[in-house]
């Protein structure tokens, strides 16, 4: 069906850019109107379409190539407070008519749930500024696969202990998505995302490891080069090799950017609406309170031009803001969609789907002075353990006890002397926490959370 000239358009549409655009904005209203012929109350829709390709490369043979095009509509419906969900890949009109009647019948034998509902209207975005997010990489499938060729090869040919390789991958993909509501809201949204990865495996025998690096970025200009990928890639494998045991004891322990962000990870899994009110987080209760040394600061930054993370409204089309979660070591705000914010009688904080660029920005708690580097990092901290991987998933958010498998290095003097592995980290989250000594400088952006390498204090460390 598609939309005239002389038709009005939904009162928050943003301009359409494009026919698949168009089309999106037609199967959203199509699917709106047949649910309020049904009866319903109000419906939420939700319509995603992506593209793209990725090539692996490895021992200089052609591997894979990828082509994808994926599309899905899902649906919301309510009847007062009953609500059903139904989705289809299947844009048709049959289809659509399909997935309605399916969320329909889903809602009516439903239990009715009084803070079930559209998001509050007022809080619904009303701007769509550009935030930069959509650059698609018209690169030739050949011109991918030379980019992985050289990546591998220069990981390869750069040390002599690199003795094979698990591949080099080049990805590209873009998409579009639509969000629209009842109360009229219409939500458009593009982004592209795109990746160079290599991994490589050093040494021989009992002595043999494997590691990889990798970069990503919304702009294909804004990637670091492949050659650079595959030096990173050889160079993190190669300083693996002749890693030892540790002995058990507690140490102060250096996180490295590549893993310091689950950590905060672990921060979001506690103060979202879900594990609140369902009483399953160790920081129930804990707003306003200080859960961080002083001087540490997180903070929600969801207009950032062209970051991974970017958005100007969230899942439900609640506008997003800049949101201060930590502040000076105090926790200032929860993480909450419309439905646990009523179930805690407050207020969404725009975070359905989740965080937008949350990011540790403090610098060095309890010291003066700019956060340094991770080596000037392991000099201040004298002795003590660097972890640069993290295995299985031993993380209790209920209780905050933590206990994770990790691969490093160990410090002497100021200076790594040796790879470590097969040792344990363990303990509180909630310690561990107030025990954070130092955030680094060298902050990862490749992620929707972003932190620098994180010290903290002291840790029991489990190994012989």
């Amino acid at each position: 069906m598609a939309r005239s000239n002389q038709e009005p358009r939904p009162a928050w549409l943003p301009d359409v850019q494009s026919d698949i655009e168009r089309s999106l904005v037609d199967v959203a209203s199509s699917a709106l109107e047949q649910a309020k012929l049904l009866g319903t109350d109000r419906a939420e829709v939700s319509i995603t379409q992506e593209q793209g390709r990725s090539v692996t490369v490895r021992h200089g043979e052609v591997e894979t190539v990828e082509h994808n095009r994926d599309k899905n509509i899902g649906l919301t419906v309510y009847f007062g407070h009953r609500s059903g969900t139904a989705s289809s890949t299947d844009f048709s009109g049959e289809a659509i008519r399909s997935c309605v009647h399916s969320a329909c019948n889903i809602a009516r034998y439903t239990e009715e749930d009084p803070f079930n509902g559209l998001a509050d209207v007022e809080l619904l975005a009303t701007e769509f500024p550009d935030l930069d997010l959509n650059h698609p990489w018209s690169v030739p499938v050949d011109r991918m696969i030379e980019i992985a060729t050289n990546c591998e090869t220069v990981a390869m040919d750069s040390d002599s202990r690199i003795s094979n390789t698990e591949g080099s991958t080049v990805s590209s993909h873009n998409g579009v998505s639509m969000l629209a509501n009842s109360y009229g809201f219409f939500g458009l949204s593009r982004g592209s995302w795109h990746s160079i990865g290599c991994s490589v495996i050093a040494g021989a025998g009992e002595d043999m490891h494997r590691d990889y690096w990798y970069d990503s970025k919304r702009h294909a200009d804004d990637l670091i080069c492949a050659d650079a990928i595959g030096l990173e890639a050889a160079r993190r494998t190669v300083h693996r090799l002749g890693a030892r045991k540790i002995r058990t004891g507690e140490y102060p322990v250096i996180f490295d950017s590549s893993v310091s962000s689950s950590l905060v990870s672990h921060l979001v899994s506690a103060i979202k609406g879900s594990s609140l009110y369902r009483k399953a987080s160790f920081l129930l209760d804990h707003k306003g309170q200080r859960i961080f040394p002083c001087g540490t600061e997180i903070v929600e930054q969801p207009h950032l031009s062209r970051a991974m993370g970017s958005a100007v409204f969230d899942n439900e089309g609640v506008a997003t803001r800049p949101n201060r979660i930590v502040c000076d070591g105090v926790l200032e705000n929860y993480l909450l969609n419309s439905y646990s914010a009523r179930k805690l009688g407050m207020q969404t904080t725009g975070n359905a789907g989740g965080v937008h660029n949350l990011t540790l920005v403090s610098a060095n708690p309890g010291h003066s002075g700019a956060p340094g580097n991770l080596e000037e990092m392991i000099r201040d901290m004298g002795r003590g353990v660097v972890v640069s991987e993290l295995i299985g998933f031993g993380v209790n958010t209920v209780t905050g006890d933590y206990s994770r498998g990790a691969f490093g290095f160990w410090v002497e003097n100021g200076e790594i002397q040796y790879p470590v592995q097969e040792f344990t980290i363990a303990g509180n989250l909630k310690e561990m926490f107030k025990a954070i000594t130092a955030v680094g400088s060298d902050m990862d952006l490749r992620k929707n959370i972003r932190a620098g390498s994180i010290l903290i204090e002291n840790l029991t460390v489990a190994g012989e």
